[in-house]
């Protein structure tokens, strides 16, 4: 969120390790969970919608096949953007705080949710959904790039319940799967971090989408939309490896322990194998 919003005129951080040094040596390592409340509060319910819609909807479509596993996480990441959006702004206005103080002189924010409340005061229920299209334009096909990756991975490597290298074959299955979601769509999430970001300082500065796109690129230049890739990737395959794997394990496990045979795994591929 910092390399993407920094003013390019007088940029903080030269890339990814150096603003990761910076903020542990002026704000301490504290400095690198900030806004972590809204993560917290809204994950939980994030992949649960995610997982439950993305099976569900598969189930729907009736066949398995690339198409449907596309459509099926598109359905999914369109939906949990009413979750998504609100915590994101919440997150990206919790990290802007304070930014290269080790004690905070001025505190416009006591934690995410109280972040959610000022803003809803001041600017009512758009102001909470600040960014919402943008991020229903980014997560939209970003989720669906992210099953069909994952169906395809799993596929290549035969991932089978009964093969002992079936947890790093769904680690790396799941790790590039993030990866591949993120690349689709990177620059639009850029976008949305700088008009969740806009005003912070009490100025705005874009009137929306597009207005935000023409003066960031004629700025910045194409750049601009590749800013924080590094660290959103480093980020993302650990994260995504262990989502999508303790997931499916978990399916697994439920469906041989025969505990809820109703319940076919979402993410899980359907192919003549115990998995």
């Amino acid at each position: 969120v910092r390399l993407q919003v920094q003013n390019v005129e007088k940029p903080l951080y030269r890339g990814t390790f150096h603003c990761f040094q910076s903020i542990i040596k002026q704000e301490s390592a504290f400095g690198l969970y900030k806004g972590i409340g809204s993560p917290m509060m809204g994950l939980t319910f994030i992949n649960a919608l995610v997982f439950g819609v993305q099976g569900n909807t598969l189930r729907a479509l009736g066949k398995d096949t690339p198409l449907n596993q596309f459509l099926a996480g598109s359905a999914a990441g369109a939906i949990q953007c009413i979750i998504c959006c609100p915590m994101e702004l919440a997150k990206t206005r919790m990290q802007l705080q304070g930014t290269g103080e080790y004690k905070l002189k001025t505190k416009n924010y006591k934690n995410s949710l109280d972040c959610l409340i000022k803003i809803y005061q001041k600017e009512g229920l758009r102001g909470i959904n600040r960014g919402m299209v943008s991020t229903f334009i980014r997560e939209t096909p970003s989720f669906g790039f992210y099953f069909l990756t994952y169906d395809c991975m799993t596929r290549y490597l035969g991932c089978e319940a009964e093969d002992s290298y079936v947890i790093p074959k769904l680690l790396f299955s799941g790790g590039m799967s993030g990866i591949v979601s993120w690349l689709s769509t990177y620059p639009m999430d850029v976008i949305k971090s700088r008009l969740q970001a806009d005003g912070v300082g009490g100025v705005t500065q874009y009137n929306g989408i597009l207005d935000c796109v023409r003066k960031s690129y004629h700025e910045e230049g194409w750049r601009v939309f590749t800013r924080g890739l590094t660290s959103t990737l480093l980020r993302a395959f650990p994260v995504n490896a262990a989502t999508f794997a303790t997931v499916t394990v978990f399916l697994m496990y439920m469906k041989s322990e025969d505990n809820l045979p109703e319940c076919e795994p979402g993410p899980v591929i359907h192919q003549p194998s115990s998995l």
